[in-house]
């Protein structure tokens, strides 16, 4: 999940990373979402930050979190992930 703040908006740049990756490993194990902090109590430990926030989930339980656009760091997480 790409955690925004609504006055920076999502990660543009990064939804290519992600969907390369969900390329090679298949479409059913990789799935990408945004969620802008302002809109989900959940989310409101993340208000106020100007770096993109990455969360990954595994059945509904946040397993890793990667705090700025650091592709490599981004893919490797999500290779360990899945």
């Amino acid at each position: 999940v790409d955690v925004f703040q609504a006055w920076c908006g999502p990660c543009k740049p990064v939804v290519n990373l992600f969907q390369k990756i969900r390329n090679e490993v298949g479409s059913n194990l990789l799935h990408f979402a945004v969620a802008e902090v302002d809109s989900i109590d959940a989310l409101e430990k993340y208000r106020g930050q100007c770096e993109p926030v990455f969360l990954f989930y595994t059945e509904g339980e946040l397993m890793a979190v990667v705090r700025g656009v650091d592709a490599p760091l981004l893919q490797k997480t999500i290779l360990k992930q899945l």
